[in-house]
This record gives structure tokens, sequence and C-alpha cells, in this order.
């Protein structure tokens, strides 16, 4: 089983934080701090804001300022949090990077400059990217290589990154054959690897872990669900974190195939900790039989989403 050999300052289960709007589509920043209580209440060891969960490619750069002032002035350091900072222009991506550091991100989170669907970058341009960035701060800076950006980062590419730029250390991959791709990421670069990271909600948790995953950044309804099977792999109860899997795995495959972004949204409307689950216009609602899905499938495993605010 493939370890990073650098001892990480950050692992365990950081899920997304959903963007919560009223239903007219301004933001709900009471309803965003209950979001928050309730994410820390069920076991998170961090949070991720402002991802592509969080609906970021809907909201404005000055609600995405307050958003992030809002969100880290409320957390006050109980868990550390990862700001997504995603944008085709490095130096927006520079400036909003400060920002995240200077109101107390533990962590930046960026997929390669990408525009649409068909601006891409190569290799020397994503280098010299993630290159300004790590100069421009000095906290870490993750590589999110997802299927969204469009953009093709081999591990060796991936693994010279992560040589040669100080604060390129940690890695959410969510590309097909995630496993594959962690274990050579982790062979060629060693002690460089301090976070290989899973993501894309978890549907490939286990594989992943096994080939030495430190860390999931996974979708926010269901924290304390994720966290028993994370807590039992790293416990060394690998046979439990494969039992626990398979029975969550429903709900994630749910969230994952289904429900999609809006997911933990619905269940945390349906549990009492928001009045509004819905994305912002044009973003399509959850069909009523989705939802009627979800909730069954959640109720089976009883999370505390559904319980916390009752």
């Amino acid at each position: 089983m493939n370890q990073p050999v650098r001892t990480p300052r950050y692992k365990g289960v950081y899920p997304v934080v959903p963007t919560i709007f009223h239903e007219d589509g301004s933001l709900d920043l009471e309803g965003q701090k209950r979001c928050v209580d309730f994410m820390i209440a069920a076991g998170s060891d961090g949070l991720g804001i402002l991802a592509n969960f969080s609906e970021q490619f809907a909201i404005s750069d000055q609600e995405r300022a307050v958003l992030t002032e809002t969100i880290l002035a409320h957390v006050q350091g109980r868990v550390p949090v990862i700001v997504t900072t995603s944008h085709y222009s490095t130096d927006i991506c520079i400036a909003r990077n400060r920002h995240a550091k200077d109101h107390g991100a533990a962590m930046v989170m960026l997929m390669p400059p990408y525009h649409g669907a068909t601006i891409r970058c190569g290799e020397a341009q994503i280098y010299e990217f993630y290159a300004r960035l790590s100069d421009a701060v000095d906290i870490p800076v993750m590589i999110q290589d997802a299927p969204m950006s469009g953009a093709q980062m081999s591990a060796p590419f991936l693994a010279r990154l992560a040589k040669e730029i100080e604060q390129v250390a940690y890695f959410k991959i969510e590309m097909p054959g995630a496993a594959s791709k962690l274990r050579e990421l982790i062979r060629l670069g060693g002690d460089s690897i301090e976070g290989p990271w899973d993501g894309e909600e978890a549907i490939t948790l286990l594989p992943d872990l096994d080939a030495g995953a430190t860390g999931a950044m996974t979708g926010g309804g269901y924290p304390d669900g994720i966290k028993t099977i994370v807590d039992s792999y790293f416990a060394g109860d690998r046979e439990r974190a494969a039992a626990l899997y398979q029975q969550w795995l429903p709900l994630i495959n749910y969230e994952n195939r289904q429900g999609g972004i809006l997911t933990s949204k619905a269940l945390m409307q349906e549990g009492g900790i928001i009045g509004w689950a819905g994305g912002r216009h044009p973003f399509p609602p959850m069909l009523p039989e989705v939802r009627a899905g979800l909730l069954e499938t959640a109720r089976r495993l009883d999370p505390l989403v559904l319980r916390w605010a009752r």
C-alpha cells in the first residue's frame, strides 16, 4: 500500500460547504452560518468553500469576498478551511489567494487555467501559473485535477510541480482512474507529495484510500458518515472501513449520480438547517422524485443532518 513520506499538516474529511441562497437568489448568510456549524458538529476535520459544489461559477467577485470573510470569521479557527480560488487569470487568482490567506484560510485550491469548452493552456503555462501562485502566498496550494477544467495533467507532470514549486504539495484527484493516478503520483513524487486527496463526492473513496489518499473532499450533507469510513481506515481497521463504505455507498451514489450539487442543501433543508435548497438561476431545481429518493436513502442511514437542528 502506497503512502506519502511527508507527514501531512492537513488530513481527513474536508467536505465542501454549499452556498446557501434565499429563494430570490440572494445570499442567505445566516443560513450559511448554520450550515457551517452543522458541518463542524458532524465531525468534519476541515471545510472547503467556494468549490464547484459551492456553485462558485454563479457567484460574483463581491459575493465571493463576502462569503470568504463571513465563513472564515464564523469558523474562528475551529477547523482549517480550504478556499477554492480558481480563475483563468493568474493575477486574479493571486489576489483571491492573498485575500483568503489574509482572512485565515489554511490552504487554497485551484484548477489549472481554462475558460469554456475550448480555451486551455499547455504544460509550460500551467507550470508558470502555479509557480506564480506559490511565490505570492505562504500557504499550501492544492491542485484540483478534475474533468471540468478539461486539462490533461499527467502524474509525472503533477509530481514535477510538487518537487519544483514550493507551496504545491496537495492534490485533489478526481479524474477517471483516480486510484491509479494517486499511486503513480505518490510513487513519482515521494516526500514532495504531502497530501494526495480523494474527491468526487467519495464515489471512489475506498480504492483511493488503498492507493494512499490521506484526505477526502466530499459533499457536505453527511460528513459524519464519511468520517466513520476514513477514521476506521486510518485506525488500521480496513474491514470495518469497507463495511461502512458499502453501507454509505447508496447515499454517496445518490449524490454523485442523481442529486448532484443540490444534494447537501436538500438534506439540510429537510433537517431544518436551512430554509431553501435551490441553486441560483439558471441552475435547474432538483426533481421532486429525485429528492424523494434521496431522502428515502438518507433516512435508512439516519445521518446527523436530519436530526441536528430538530
